[in-house]
C-alpha cells in the first residue's frame, strides 16, 4: 500500500489565505485591537484556537478569543465566495489517486467550509476522506489534525502537502514528511527551515516533479 497523501486544503487546493488575512484583521479590529496586516498573514495556517494567544497575549485569549473568533467566522463568510481552487488542485487528488495512495484533506475548519472546498474542488468522489475542527482539540501547528488524518487514510505511512511553517512543524511533530508549496504566501527557505522535505512553488509543479518528492512511491 502506498502512502497516505494527506492534503492541507486552506492555501494549499484553495486560494484563502489572504481572505482569512483580512477576516483575522477586521475580526480584531472589531474588538478593539488594531494589528499590522503583515503580522496576522504571517500566523495564517495557526488554528483559530492558537492565533488570538500568538498575535496577542494569553489575556486577550481569556477575554475576548471567543468573540474575535466569531467575529472572523462572520467576516470569513462574507469573503468565501471569492475563493477559488488552485491551478491543479484536482488534477493533484486525481493523480494521487491514480497512482495508489488513499488521499485525505485535512482542513481544521468548520464543517460548512470544509463541505464547500470540498464541492468547490468536485472531490466528494475523489477524495478518501476528510478533517473539519471536530476532529480535533487542538489545531496546527499541535500533530492532532495530522493525526486525524492519518486515522482516516489506510496508507503504508504518510506524507502532507502543505503552505504554511505551521503544516510543516505540524507534520514534524507527528512523524511524517512534510512538502511545501509556496502558495500560502511563506517562503522557500521558511518552510524548509519549519522541515518541509522539498518545496514547489504551486501545486501545478508539484504534479510534474512528484517523482522528486516522498510521494513517489
Amino acid at each position: 500500500m502506498a502512502s497516505t497523501a494527506i492534503l492541507d486544503v486552506d492555501g494549499t487546493l484553495v486560494d484563502t489565505n489572504y481572505q482569512h488575512a483580512i477576516a483575522w484583521y477586521r475580526a480584531f479590529r472589531r474588538n478593539g485591537i488594531v494589528l499590522p496586516l503583515w503580522r496576522v498573514h504571517r500566523h495564517i495556517g495557526m488554528g483559530g484556537d492558537q492565533l488570538v494567544a500568538a498575535l496577542c497575549d494569553d489575556a486577550t485569549e481569556s477575554e475576548r478569543g471567543d468573540d474575535i473568533r466569531a467575529a472572523e467566522k462572520e467576516l470569513y463568510t462574507e469573503l468565501i465566495g471569492e475563493v477559488e481552487p488552485l491551478e491543479g488542485a484536482r488534477e493533484l487528488i486525481a493523480e494521487l489517486k491514480e497512482r495508489g495512495h488513499p488521499v485525505v484533506l485535512a482542513s481544521s475548519a468548520k464543517g460548512d467550509e470544509v463541505e464547500h472546498y470540498i464541492d468547490l474542488l468536485g472531490a466528494r468522489e475523489l477524495a478518501d476522506g476528510w478533517t473539519t475542527s471536530e476532529d480535533v482539540e487542538a489545531t496546527k501547528p499541535e500533530p492532532d489534525l495530522v493525526n486525524a488524518a492519518m486515522e482516516k487514510g489506510d496508507g503504508d505511512g504518510a506524507v502532507l502537502v502543505g503552505d504554511s511553517t505551521w503544516d510543516c512543524q505540524a507534520a514534524g511533530r507527528a512523524g511524517i514528511a512534510c512538502v511545501g508549496v509556496l502558495t500560502g504566501g511563506f517562503s522557500d527557505r521558511e518552510l524548509r527551515d519549519a522541515g518541509a522535505a522539498v518545496v514547489f512553488e504551486s501545486i501545478a509543479e508539484l504534479r510534474r516533479r512528484l517523482e522528486e518528492t516522498p510521494l513517489a512511491d
